[in-house]
Protein backbone atom coordinates (compact mmCIF):
# COMPACT_ATOMS: atom_id res chain seq x y z
CA UNK A 1 0.00 0.00 0.00
CA UNK A 2 3.39 2.45 0.14
CA UNK A 3 1.78 3.92 -3.39
CA UNK A 4 -1.19 5.39 -1.38
CA UNK A 5 0.66 6.25 1.93
CA UNK A 6 -0.44 10.03 2.30
CA UNK A 7 -4.01 8.46 1.82
CA UNK A 8 -6.25 9.29 4.38
CA UNK A 9 -9.27 6.31 5.23
CA UNK A 10 -12.44 7.81 6.62
CA UNK A 11 -15.91 6.48 7.19
CA UNK A 12 -18.92 8.64 6.32
CA UNK A 13 -22.48 8.44 7.10
CA UNK A 14 -24.71 6.92 4.18
CA UNK A 15 -27.86 4.95 3.42
CA UNK A 16 -26.64 1.65 4.22
CA UNK A 17 -24.61 3.08 7.60
CA UNK A 18 -21.66 3.96 6.82
CA UNK A 19 -19.07 3.89 3.84
CA UNK A 20 -15.56 3.56 3.83
CA UNK A 21 -13.74 5.13 1.57
CA UNK A 22 -9.56 6.14 1.08
CA UNK A 23 -9.09 9.83 -0.11
CA UNK A 24 -6.30 11.65 -1.56
CA UNK A 25 -4.64 15.07 -3.49
CA UNK A 26 -6.82 18.20 -3.26
CA UNK A 27 -9.33 19.65 -6.25
CA UNK A 28 -11.87 18.51 -8.21
CA UNK A 29 -13.54 15.78 -6.23
CA UNK A 30 -13.54 12.32 -8.47
CA UNK A 31 -15.44 9.23 -7.48
CA UNK A 32 -13.71 5.96 -7.82
CA UNK A 33 -15.75 2.46 -7.48
CA UNK A 34 -14.89 -0.97 -7.06
CA UNK A 35 -15.97 -4.41 -8.45
CA UNK A 36 -16.05 -8.03 -7.32
CA UNK A 37 -14.33 -9.52 -5.90
CA UNK A 38 -12.28 -6.17 -4.92
CA UNK A 39 -12.43 -3.14 -2.63
CA UNK A 40 -10.63 0.38 -2.71
CA UNK A 41 -7.37 -0.95 -2.92
CA UNK A 42 -8.26 -1.79 -6.33
CA UNK A 43 -7.83 1.90 -6.82
CA UNK A 44 -4.24 2.16 -5.01
CA UNK A 45 -2.28 3.14 -8.48
CA UNK A 46 -4.83 5.76 -9.45
CA UNK A 47 -5.45 8.22 -5.51
CA UNK A 48 -1.60 9.19 -6.17
CA UNK A 49 -2.08 9.96 -9.56
CA UNK A 50 -4.98 11.47 -9.99
CA UNK A 51 -3.69 13.42 -6.36
CA UNK A 52 -0.70 14.63 -8.41
CA UNK A 53 -2.89 16.06 -11.30
CA UNK A 54 -4.60 17.94 -8.78
CA UNK A 55 -7.67 16.38 -7.96
CA UNK A 56 -9.17 15.01 -4.76
CA UNK A 57 -9.82 11.34 -5.50
CA UNK A 58 -12.25 9.39 -2.99
CA UNK A 59 -11.73 5.05 -3.34
CA UNK A 60 -15.00 3.44 -1.89
CA UNK A 61 -15.29 0.13 -0.20
CA UNK A 62 -19.27 -0.42 -1.52
CA UNK A 63 -21.68 -1.38 1.12
CA UNK A 64 -21.22 -5.04 1.84
CA UNK A 65 -17.23 -4.39 1.27
CA UNK A 66 -14.53 -3.82 3.93
CA UNK A 67 -14.94 -1.50 6.35
CA UNK A 68 -18.67 -0.44 5.33
CA UNK A 69 -21.42 -1.14 6.56
CA UNK A 70 -23.43 -4.75 5.56
CA UNK A 71 -26.90 -4.70 5.75
CA UNK A 72 -28.14 -8.14 6.17
CA UNK A 73 -31.21 -8.22 3.88
CA UNK A 74 -30.39 -9.30 0.20
CA UNK A 75 -32.19 -6.28 -1.33
CA UNK A 76 -30.75 -4.08 0.53
CA UNK A 77 -28.12 -4.23 -2.16
CA UNK A 78 -30.18 -3.67 -5.17
CA UNK A 79 -28.70 -0.59 -7.58
CA UNK A 80 -30.88 1.61 -6.24
CA UNK A 81 -29.79 1.85 -3.12
CA UNK A 82 -25.69 1.97 -4.17
CA UNK A 83 -26.63 5.13 -6.19
CA UNK A 84 -28.28 6.73 -3.01
CA UNK A 85 -24.67 5.86 -1.58
CA UNK A 86 -22.56 7.03 -3.97
CA UNK A 87 -24.84 10.60 -3.93
CA UNK A 88 -24.07 10.29 -0.11
CA UNK A 89 -20.83 9.93 -0.32
CA UNK A 90 -20.19 13.32 -2.42
CA UNK A 91 -22.27 14.99 0.01
CA UNK A 92 -20.49 14.10 2.80
CA UNK A 93 -17.08 14.87 1.45
CA UNK A 94 -18.70 18.77 1.37
CA UNK A 95 -19.22 18.59 -2.44
CA UNK A 96 -21.92 19.17 -4.88
CA UNK A 97 -20.65 17.44 -7.81
CA UNK A 98 -18.10 14.61 -9.02
CA UNK A 99 -16.70 12.78 -11.60
CA UNK A 100 -17.41 9.19 -11.19
CA UNK A 101 -14.97 6.42 -12.27
CA UNK A 102 -15.69 2.29 -11.53
CA UNK A 103 -14.63 -1.21 -12.85
CA UNK A 104 -16.46 -4.30 -13.56
CA UNK A 105 -19.16 -3.71 -10.87
CA UNK A 106 -18.56 -0.44 -9.79
CA UNK A 107 -18.78 0.58 -13.61
CA UNK A 108 -22.88 -0.47 -13.59
CA UNK A 109 -23.04 1.56 -10.31
CA UNK A 110 -20.96 4.18 -12.13
CA UNK A 111 -23.26 4.73 -15.43
CA UNK A 112 -26.45 4.15 -12.82
CA UNK A 113 -25.37 6.89 -10.60
CA UNK A 114 -24.81 9.34 -13.53
CA UNK A 115 -28.32 8.03 -15.28
CA UNK A 116 -30.04 8.66 -12.04
CA UNK A 117 -28.57 11.59 -10.73
CA UNK A 118 -27.20 14.00 -13.28
CA UNK A 119 -27.17 16.48 -10.76
CA UNK A 120 -24.51 14.90 -8.69
CA UNK A 121 -22.52 13.20 -11.13
CA UNK A 122 -21.00 15.52 -14.31
CA UNK A 123 -18.98 13.06 -15.72
CA UNK A 124 -19.02 8.86 -15.79
CA UNK A 125 -15.40 6.64 -16.79
CA UNK A 126 -16.47 2.69 -17.46
CA UNK A 127 -13.54 0.61 -16.91
CA UNK A 128 -13.89 -3.39 -18.44
CA UNK A 129 -17.75 -3.12 -18.53
CA UNK A 130 -19.40 -1.52 -21.23
CA UNK A 131 -22.64 0.52 -20.81
CA UNK A 132 -25.31 -1.14 -22.16
CA UNK A 133 -29.00 0.87 -21.43
CA UNK A 134 -31.36 -1.61 -19.51
CA UNK A 135 -33.56 -3.53 -21.83
CA UNK A 136 -34.11 -7.46 -22.98
CA UNK A 137 -35.31 -10.24 -21.30
CA UNK A 138 -35.31 -10.37 -17.35
CA UNK A 139 -31.38 -11.35 -16.12
CA UNK A 140 -31.37 -14.34 -14.87
CA UNK A 141 -32.94 -15.87 -17.63
CA UNK A 142 -30.48 -15.04 -20.13
CA UNK A 143 -28.24 -16.47 -17.78
CA UNK A 144 -29.29 -19.46 -17.21
CA UNK A 145 -29.61 -19.91 -21.43
CA UNK A 146 -26.18 -19.28 -21.15
CA UNK A 147 -23.57 -22.24 -21.54
CA UNK A 148 -25.67 -25.58 -22.51
CA UNK A 149 -24.32 -28.14 -20.55
CA UNK A 150 -22.15 -25.82 -18.10
CA UNK A 151 -23.33 -23.81 -16.09
CA UNK A 152 -22.51 -19.30 -16.37
CA UNK A 153 -20.74 -18.13 -13.13
CA UNK A 154 -23.62 -15.77 -12.51
CA UNK A 155 -26.08 -18.36 -12.13
CA UNK A 156 -23.86 -20.19 -9.57
CA UNK A 157 -23.30 -16.42 -7.74
CA UNK A 158 -27.46 -15.56 -7.88
CA UNK A 159 -27.96 -18.73 -5.30
CA UNK A 160 -27.34 -17.51 -1.95
CA UNK A 161 -24.81 -19.86 -0.15
CA UNK A 162 -23.50 -21.84 -2.90
CA UNK A 163 -20.71 -20.04 -4.04
CA UNK A 164 -19.67 -18.95 -0.10
CA UNK A 165 -19.46 -22.84 0.25
CA UNK A 166 -16.84 -23.34 -2.18
CA UNK A 167 -14.97 -19.57 -1.33
CA UNK A 168 -14.57 -19.99 2.68
CA UNK A 169 -12.50 -23.25 2.90
CA UNK A 170 -9.93 -21.38 1.44
CA UNK A 171 -10.12 -17.71 0.80
CA UNK A 172 -6.88 -16.77 -0.75
CA UNK A 173 -6.54 -19.34 -2.77
CA UNK A 174 -10.08 -18.53 -4.29
CA UNK A 175 -9.55 -15.22 -4.86
CA UNK A 176 -6.13 -15.49 -6.15
CA UNK A 177 -7.43 -18.56 -8.83
CA UNK A 178 -10.51 -15.92 -9.85
CA UNK A 179 -7.96 -12.84 -10.08
CA UNK A 180 -5.34 -15.43 -12.05
CA UNK A 181 -8.26 -16.63 -14.26
CA UNK A 182 -9.28 -13.25 -15.82
CA UNK A 183 -5.94 -11.67 -15.83
CA UNK A 184 -4.36 -10.95 -19.52
CA UNK A 185 -0.82 -12.64 -18.66
CA UNK A 186 -2.31 -15.75 -16.72
CA UNK A 187 -5.71 -16.42 -17.84
CA UNK A 188 -6.45 -19.84 -19.55
CA UNK A 189 -5.55 -20.51 -23.39
CA UNK A 190 -8.19 -20.04 -25.69
CA UNK A 191 -8.54 -23.64 -26.10
CA UNK A 192 -9.01 -24.63 -22.45
CA UNK A 193 -11.58 -25.03 -20.56
CA UNK A 194 -13.59 -21.19 -20.26
CA UNK A 195 -13.67 -20.18 -16.59
CA UNK A 196 -16.45 -18.21 -17.02
CA UNK A 197 -18.53 -21.82 -16.56
CA UNK A 198 -18.30 -24.44 -15.03
CA UNK A 199 -19.10 -28.33 -15.36
CA UNK A 200 -22.93 -29.04 -13.43
CA UNK A 201 -21.74 -31.08 -10.02
CA UNK A 202 -18.28 -29.31 -10.44
CA UNK A 203 -16.95 -25.81 -9.04
CA UNK A 204 -15.38 -22.69 -10.65
CA UNK A 205 -12.65 -23.07 -8.85
CA UNK A 206 -11.92 -26.28 -11.03
CA UNK A 207 -11.56 -24.13 -14.04
CA UNK A 208 -8.72 -21.71 -12.18
CA UNK A 209 -4.82 -21.55 -13.57
CA UNK A 210 -2.67 -23.92 -11.26
CA UNK A 211 0.15 -21.12 -11.66
CA UNK A 212 1.84 -18.27 -10.84
CA UNK A 213 -0.02 -14.87 -9.73
CA UNK A 214 -0.48 -12.45 -11.80
CA UNK A 215 2.35 -9.75 -12.29
CA UNK A 216 0.26 -6.94 -10.89
CA UNK A 217 -0.32 -9.53 -7.65
CA UNK A 218 1.91 -9.43 -5.56
CA UNK A 219 1.76 -11.40 -2.49
CA UNK A 220 0.87 -8.48 -0.23
CA UNK A 221 -2.06 -7.30 -2.87
CA UNK A 222 -3.42 -11.03 -2.63
CA UNK A 223 -2.95 -10.85 1.55
CA UNK A 224 -4.90 -7.55 1.59
CA UNK A 225 -7.98 -9.18 0.01
CA UNK A 226 -8.05 -12.00 0.87
CA UNK A 227 -7.64 -10.99 5.18
CA UNK A 228 -11.06 -8.34 4.25
CA UNK A 229 -13.28 -10.96 2.55
CA UNK A 230 -11.81 -13.47 5.45
CA UNK A 231 -12.93 -10.62 7.88
CA UNK A 232 -16.31 -10.00 6.15
CA UNK A 233 -17.08 -12.94 4.74
CA UNK A 234 -18.23 -13.16 0.63
CA UNK A 235 -22.07 -12.48 1.50
CA UNK A 236 -22.76 -8.98 1.38
CA UNK A 237 -20.21 -8.37 -2.08
CA UNK A 238 -21.99 -11.87 -3.99
CA UNK A 239 -25.52 -10.41 -3.13
CA UNK A 240 -25.09 -7.40 -5.86
CA UNK A 241 -25.65 -10.25 -8.36
CA UNK A 242 -28.70 -11.67 -6.08
CA UNK A 243 -30.29 -8.44 -7.21
CA UNK A 244 -30.28 -8.30 -10.98
CA UNK A 245 -33.68 -8.70 -11.56
CA UNK A 246 -34.75 -6.62 -9.08
CA UNK A 247 -32.70 -3.75 -10.78
CA UNK A 248 -34.34 -4.58 -14.34
CA UNK A 249 -37.38 -3.84 -12.59
CA UNK A 250 -36.10 -0.99 -10.79
CA UNK A 251 -35.10 0.57 -13.52
CA UNK A 252 -37.62 -0.04 -16.02
CA UNK A 253 -38.14 3.68 -16.69
CA UNK A 254 -35.20 4.01 -18.27
CA UNK A 255 -35.09 1.08 -20.94
CA UNK A 256 -32.85 2.14 -23.45
CA UNK A 257 -31.81 5.42 -21.54
CA UNK A 258 -28.41 7.11 -22.98
CA UNK A 259 -25.57 8.79 -20.56
CA UNK A 260 -25.32 11.98 -21.83
CA UNK A 261 -22.45 13.60 -19.65
CA UNK A 262 -19.10 13.68 -20.33
CA UNK A 263 -17.70 9.89 -20.29
CA UNK A 264 -14.87 7.42 -20.84
CA UNK A 265 -14.60 4.16 -21.68
CA UNK A 266 -11.59 1.53 -21.34
CA UNK A 267 -11.31 -1.96 -21.89
CA UNK A 268 -9.18 -4.63 -21.91
CA UNK A 269 -8.62 -6.68 -25.52
CA UNK A 270 -8.58 -9.72 -23.31
CA UNK A 271 -11.40 -9.13 -21.10
CA UNK A 272 -14.93 -11.39 -21.92
CA UNK A 273 -16.86 -8.28 -20.92
CA UNK A 274 -14.98 -6.34 -24.20
CA UNK A 275 -15.20 -9.34 -26.05
CA UNK A 276 -18.88 -10.59 -25.90
CA UNK A 277 -20.26 -7.18 -25.30
CA UNK A 278 -18.66 -5.69 -28.02
CA UNK A 279 -21.82 -4.92 -29.77
CA UNK A 280 -22.49 -2.45 -26.92
CA UNK A 281 -19.34 -0.51 -27.48
CA UNK A 282 -20.34 -0.44 -31.23
CA UNK A 283 -23.60 1.56 -30.32
CA UNK A 284 -21.51 3.94 -27.94
CA UNK A 285 -22.61 6.72 -30.84
CA UNK A 286 -26.05 6.54 -29.45
CA UNK A 287 -25.68 5.40 -25.95
CA UNK A 288 -23.34 7.27 -24.72
CA UNK A 289 -23.32 10.48 -26.75
CA UNK A 290 -21.18 12.20 -24.73
CA UNK A 291 -18.35 9.76 -25.16
CA UNK A 292 -14.68 11.77 -25.13
CA UNK A 293 -12.68 8.70 -25.44
CA UNK A 294 -12.76 5.12 -25.92
CA UNK A 295 -9.44 2.75 -25.25
CA UNK A 296 -8.53 -0.95 -26.22
CA UNK A 297 -5.47 -1.97 -24.62
CA UNK A 298 -3.88 -4.81 -25.94
CA UNK A 299 -2.75 -7.68 -23.84
CA UNK A 300 -4.89 -6.69 -20.98
CA UNK A 301 -7.30 -8.74 -19.13
CA UNK A 302 -10.07 -7.62 -16.39
CA UNK A 303 -8.42 -6.05 -13.86
CA UNK A 304 -7.21 -2.78 -15.87
CA UNK A 305 -6.30 -0.25 -13.22
CA UNK A 306 -4.38 -2.81 -11.54
CA UNK A 307 -2.61 -4.61 -14.82
CA UNK A 308 -2.34 -1.12 -16.27
CA UNK A 309 -1.74 1.57 -14.07
CA UNK A 310 0.29 3.90 -16.19
CA UNK A 311 -2.11 3.62 -18.63
CA UNK A 312 -4.90 4.09 -17.05
CA UNK A 313 -3.51 6.95 -14.90
CA UNK A 314 -2.08 8.46 -18.28
CA UNK A 315 -6.06 7.84 -19.91
CA UNK A 316 -8.05 9.34 -16.84
CA UNK A 317 -6.21 12.44 -15.76
CA UNK A 318 -6.33 13.47 -19.74
CA UNK A 319 -9.86 12.58 -20.00
CA UNK A 320 -10.56 14.41 -16.91
CA UNK A 321 -8.59 17.19 -17.72
CA UNK A 322 -11.01 17.92 -20.78
CA UNK A 323 -13.96 17.64 -18.45
CA UNK A 324 -15.33 20.99 -17.13
CA UNK A 325 -15.19 20.98 -13.54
Amino acid sequence: MSQAAHAVHRTVPSPAGRIHLVEQGVGPLVLLVHGFPESWYSWRHQLPALAAAGYRAAAVDVRGYGRSSRPAATDAYRMLHLVEDAAAVVHALGERTAAIVGHDWGANIAATSALLRPDVFRAVGLLGVPYTPRGGPRPSEVFTGMGGDEEFYVSRFQEPGRVEAEIEPDVRGWLGGFYAAFAGDTMPAADAPDPHFADRGGTLRDRFPDGPRPAWLGAEDLDFYAGEFERTGTGGALARYRNMDRDWEDLAAFDGAPLTQPSLFIGGALDASTVWLAGAIEAYPTTLPGLVSSHILEGCGHWIQQERPAEVNDILTGWLASVPS
